[in-house]
């Protein structure tokens, strides 16, 4: 890009700003709701202005340059920041490519009686831009990839819920399958229960569990193991006739396991063995 190219964007970048913010505002994908136009102002004429000083600095095809280090920086904050926000990729993409047509308007404008020098310095923006439009979407791939792994281990943490339902007894109601990653959770999750109200006994319930395989199978011994080394005993309720007959028909042995077909069952076998009784009161 030749040095009075660069001089007239210099002193004209306002209004290659205002003309950006006015194609993204005529744009029908834009979303107000997540951003207000004085902030899509601000935060659009920031990057203009960032761009414009790193052009002066003469390099328009590396951007992993210190010249670009705040350009860079700005393009990570939004693409990050629209990622949260629940922005598209295509939303994302489309705010950075539309300053390529802001620029170019200009372009052609200042330039419409240079189509030699039009086509160069148009050409050197398109690099450049696609470059940056190539940044934005990695970026925003990583945030999504922060938000969706943040989302999965609040879910992980509210369906594993370790609940105290008596004096000396704790359940844990599974929901949705069990793999080794939630069997982790899960065991974590009850032996800290265990160790902190000191429960003698722990009920998994697994009602919401859709099917049990060799594989789930081995992950309630490895968690009912865990609690009896904790001096806990373990019940597995919501054993469902369907799923007896998978657990028998695969040839796990689960005789030395208490188990119940329901959570009722299983908490009127745990008072049994605590030696406890609930009594039904008469009321008058």
């Amino acid at each position: 890009m030749k040095k009075e190219t660069i001089n007239v964007l210099s002193e004209h970048r306002k209004q290659i700003s205002e003309l950006w913010v006015k194609i993204l505002l005529e744009n029908e994908t834009l979303r107000e709701d997540f951003m207000t136009n004085e902030d899509l102002r601000v935060q659009s004429e920031e990057l203009v202005y960032a761009m414009i000083d790193a052009f002066k600095k003469g390099n328009f095809k590396n951007l992993e340059t210190e010249e670009y280090e705040e350009v860079l920086e700005l393009i990570t904050s939004l693409s990050m920041s629209r990622a949260k926000q629940g922005y598209s990729p295509r939303e994302t993409g489309l705010y950075v490519l539309s300053l390529k047509q802001a620029f170019i308007q200009f372009l052609q404008e200042n330039k419409k009686h240079d189509l030699a020098s039009l086509f160069e310095e148009v050409l050197s923006l398109n690099q450049m831009i696609d470059s940056l439009s190539i940044i934005t979407f990695d970026t925003y791939i990583k945030g999504r990839e922060e938000v969706i792994l943040r989302q999965t281990n609040e879910i992980e943490e509210i369906s594993t819920p370790v609940i105290r339902v008596w004096e000396g007894i704790v359940a844990l109601p599974i929901i949705g399958t069990l793999d080794s990653a939630r069997t982790q959770i899960v065991m974590e999750n009850l032996l800290n229960e265990i160790v902190q109200t000191g429960s003698s006994i722990a009920i998994l319930d697994i009602s919401g569990v859709p099917a049990v395989d060799s594989l789930v199978a081995q992950h309630l011994i490895k968690t009912v193991s865990a609690t009896r080394l904790m001096g806990a005993e373990c019940i597995i309720s919501g054993i469902r006739p369907e799923i007896a007959q998978t657990i028998v028909h695969l040839g796990i042995d689960l005789s030395d396991i208490y188990t119940k077909a329901s959570l009722a069952s299983a908490l009127r076998f745990a008072f049994q063995k605590l030696k406890m009784q609930v009594v039904k009161t008469a009321t008058n």
